[in-house]
């Protein structure tokens, strides 16, 4: 196999039914080259980049390696060609170990001990990037930086001259991500080449050598990282200016919304996830939640939220006790929730925009008339949704699966803040969503606060968390480790906490 020394993809157009998502997209990325690919939700950059790894066939255009052209059919055709892909969600079998998962990736493993074979060989790729990687550990042990190390050697071993990153440090602390970044520079030394998708500006800024801006499917342009700013490059990508400081004004807290006291919480496992964690959320106050995934935060919301029994503690909602009350009756009490999961918690995708705007609500007399569902009611709550939360949707009659993540979340946030309530728990608000939604939804968290509101806001996304927050409070290895004010934080501080130091 010859190394890749320019990949181009010329005139590519990809269209499921009436949606086009690629429009005649013409790229090229060189030898060395970290091309960062930038767009809204929605914008085609996924769909362009799994017709590069042979997942989707383009309906026209063609790809073209050193000048010659290829036909991608599958990922086996893009490894084979050198290109490999570490996908957001890691594709590893957690319970085997690194070894065992590297090796289900190589076609000439022996049937005997086929471990046994490449330990040597990641061994020697992890010192050679500086991915310190234990081949005997079994990947449930690892952090997320380090199962995205294995994801990257196992590209790696695979022949990759050019890897595809989607959205590679949204699960990483920052330190983690300081050292996903040197490697990619090692990468680039070597001469390999990397596409970057990240929603994360700065990083992209930081890191890549090119910049490519897709934009409703179509290239919107190429930008120099040297000569560009963050604000330029969302300009690019919505069509206008994005505010990225927020307007803040200083709230006095008020008295206590949520309260939760050595709240102990198993996980799926039936180990304890949670253990012992107290914490108090006031009105006009947002508290933020960091901390990598995987350290019980889930497992605290969902707790919180009536999804999840406790085995200890206590869980008050403006001093009424409902630990281990139900969903249904903690939210007739004031309580929103917008889940992590928000396709498989929040939303039905198969039924339409105006039935998912009361989700919950239903029983509410506003929508029920004893035994019938009162759908002019219904379908006018959620068309005041869709035109006060800026929801695009072409009819309130569209399946909701049909909208944008960024709009599904606009319709998710309408419907729970839109009723009464004392608290929302917002998990993950912006998670995968672009630079255009991430400013809408944060706006919308701030005006909550300024409203009287109480918000228990849990992101992996430290700009978010520094943005957002009033207090700062880290878990880690289900335990809150440590809590400071917004003015007194500092993000070396909090990153800390995030890898497990304790104040």
């Amino acid at each position: 196999m010859k190394k890749i020394e320019r990949l181009e993809m010329s005139g590519i157009s990809k269209s499921f039914g009436v949606v086009a998502a690629n429009r005649d997209v013409t790229l090229a990325i060189g030898e060395g080259e970290v091309l960062g690919l930038l767009g809204e939700n929605g914008a085609g950059k996924t769909t362009l980049m799994n017709i590069l790894y042979g997942l989707y066939a383009a309906d026209s255009g063609e790809i073209r390696i050193n000048g010659r052209a290829v036909h991608l059919s599958s990922p086996r055709d893009a490894i084979r060609a050198g290109i490999g892909m570490v996908h957001q969600h890691f594709m590893l079998v957690q319970n085997h170990t690194v070894a065992e998962n590297v090796v289900l990736a190589d076609e000439e493993a022996p049937f005997l001990h086929p471990a046994a074979r490449v330990v040597e060989k990641l061994t020697t790729f992890s010192r050679r990037y500086g991915l310190s990687i234990d081949p005997a550990r079994r990947v449930w042990q690892l952090s997320a930086g380090e199962q995205q190390k294995v994801e990257i050697v196992k590209a790696l071993l695979q022949g990759a001259d050019l890897l595809i990153l989607d959205e590679p440090t949204s699960v990483l602390t920052p330190s983690e991500a300081g050292e996903l970044f040197a490697v990619i520079r090692r990468m680039s030394e070597e001469g390999h080449s990397v596409i970057f998708i990240s929603h994360k500006l700065e990083e992209v800024l930081q890191v890549c050598t090119r910049i490519a801006v897709l934009r409703r499917g179509r290239l919107e342009g190429i930008a120099d990282p040297a000569k560009v700013n963050r604000r330029d490059l969302a300009r690019m990508m919505v069509g206008r200016e994005v505010l990225f400081s927020l307007e803040r004004r200083a709230m006095p807290a008020g008295g206590p919304v949520l309260e939760v006291s050595d709240l102990v919480v198993p996980g799926d496992r039936g180990l304890e996830a949670v253990k012992g964690v107290s914490l108090t959320v006031r009105a006009n106050e947002i508290l933020g939640i960091a901390g990598v995934s995987g350290n019980g935060q889930r497992e605290l919301v969902e707790a919180i939220t009536g999804l999840r029994r406790s085995t200890r503690g206590l869980v008050r909602l403006e001093g009424k006790d409902i630990t281990n009350q139900s969903a249904r009756v903690i939210g007739a009490m004031g309580m929103s929730h917008v889940p992590e999961e928000r396709m498989r918690f929040a939303v039905v995708p198969n039924l339409f925009v105006y039935e998912n705007a009361v989700l919950k609500q239903q029983r509410n007399r506003l929508f029920s008339r004893v035994l019938f569902l009162d759908y002019e009611a219904i379908r006018g709550r959620a068309k005041e949704i869709v035109q006060t939360y800026n929801v695009a949707a072409p009819s309130i009659n569209e399946p909701l699966k049909n909208l944008s993540g960024g709009n599904i979340q606009k319709l998710i946030l309408g419907r729970e803040i839109s009723g009464e309530h004392s608290l929302l728990v917002a998990a993950h608000p912006t998670y995968g969503l672009d630079v255009g939604a991430t400013e809408y939804i944060r706006g919308l968290l701030l005006a909550l606060r300024e409203k009287g509101k109480g918000v228990l806001l849990v992101s992996e996304d430290l700009e978010e968390i520094f943005e957002l927050a009033d207090r700062i409070a880290v878990m880690f290895g289900g335990r809150i480790v440590g809590v400071v004010d917004r003015e007194a934080a500092k993000v070396e501080q909090v990153g800390m906490w995030m890898a497990g130091a304790r104040t």
